[in-house]
């Protein structure tokens, strides 16, 4: 064996006795993280699934494991007594649990427009939130449409407690619509293409941000005695959202597959149909022209507004510790 081959081999040695040595120390560090949706997932979750699948959050530190929700109500509760360090669930509904003593902070806002729609027949005679008096409402008893009726009731000169609320299953909604059982229902409007399948032209529909009521819808929310204790572990989360949601608008097709894989009883086609209608509620000014995710402080003072005036707060507090903006890249904005 010549000298040079020797040392070569020699080299090579020590090279890979080092790399042994230093791999773990090297390796990333997560930490496992839940993370609770307001629903079952659909395409409007797309990006955390789109995340993960592309190894964003692992390198940001995060292990995350994504908890089918059932209900903004539910996820709002999971947060704000720290069974669930992060959730996402309807801003409204977060302000009223915030009057009555959960610590919540919004990181990220979702849906920048109110989701939320009225759902019922032509036939039935319904036209509008007036008509609802005397009915029956169904929804799921976690359903984050059920803590902001007050405010539209009110909003549209209704007694809110005119209705009745019957209990359903989200997957029941249309069957109960078609058989009468109930008379209206509520739901996203990234479903509306599958009511309009359903029902055709005896479908009627009143977006609520077109009736007098148009709150932030979805955001990210995180228990606040976690975030003072894991302020890197949330700034990880919001960066790589962030980056992840602003990725999908840019091009869903990956995003919706990631959802797909990860989901097996969705179908890729009625999901991107969903995001389309997602990239709507996503889109306002502030989303264009500050950053995707932004929380307005104007907007948030008058969504406590509207929830003191009428849902109202058990204990007062201020709108500006509900929410911080303090993660978000200013330099990622909606660009439709």
């Amino acid at each position: 064996m010549t000298e040079f081959r020797i040392r070569r081999l020699a080299a090579a040695a020590v090279c890979a006795l080092a790399l042994a040595a230093s791999g773990p120390a090297l390796a990333q560090k997560t930490e496992t993280v839940d993370f609770i949706l307001n629903w079952i997932a659909g395409g409007d979750h797309a990006p955390y699934y789109y995340a993960k699948k592309m190894g964003w959050y692992t390198q940001a530190g995060i292990d995350l494991n994504i908890m089918q929700g059932k209900g903004s109500a539910l996820a709002t509760q999971k947060v704000g007594a720290g069974a669930t360090p992060i959730g996402l669930a309807d801003m409204g509904g977060v302000l009223v649990a915030r009057g009555k003593g959960a610590d919540i902070v919004g990181v990220y806002n979702v849906y920048a427009n109110s989701p939320q729609g009225l759902y019922w027949l032509k036939s039935s005679g319904i036209k509008s939130v007036k008509d609802l008096s005397g009915r029956k409402i169904g929804n799921p008893a976690g359903d984050g449409a059920r803590i902001m009726w007050p405010a539209l009731a009110k909003a549209n000169g209704i007694d809110p407690k005119s209705v009745t609320w019957v209990n359903i299953d989200p997957n029941s909604k249309l069957a109960a619509l078609k058989s009468k059982s109930i008379d209206a229902t509520t739901s996203f409007y990234n479903l509306h293409h599958v009511f309009k399948r359903e029902l055709g032209d005896d479908m009627g529909f009143l977006a609520w941000r077109d009736a007098g009521l148009n709150p932030y819808g979805n955001s990210i929310i995180v228990n606040a005695e976690y975030l003072k204790k894991n302020k890197d572990i949330v700034a990880g989360f919001v960066k790589v959202t962030q980056k992840a949601f602003a990725a999908c608008v840019a091009d869903p097709k990956p995003c919706i597959q990631a959802l797909v894989d990860a989901n097996g009883a969705l179908k890729y086609d009625n999901e991107m149909t969903n995001w389309t209608l997602v990239e709507v509620l996503m889109s306002d000014k502030t989303s264009k022209t500050v950053a995707l995710g932004w929380h307005d402080s104007a907007r948030m003072a008058a969504d406590y507004d509207l929830v003191k005036t009428y849902i109202g707060l058990d204990q007062p507090f201020d709108i500006k510790t509900a929410y911080t903006n303090e993660f978000l890249d200013k330099s990622i904005k909606m660009t439709k």
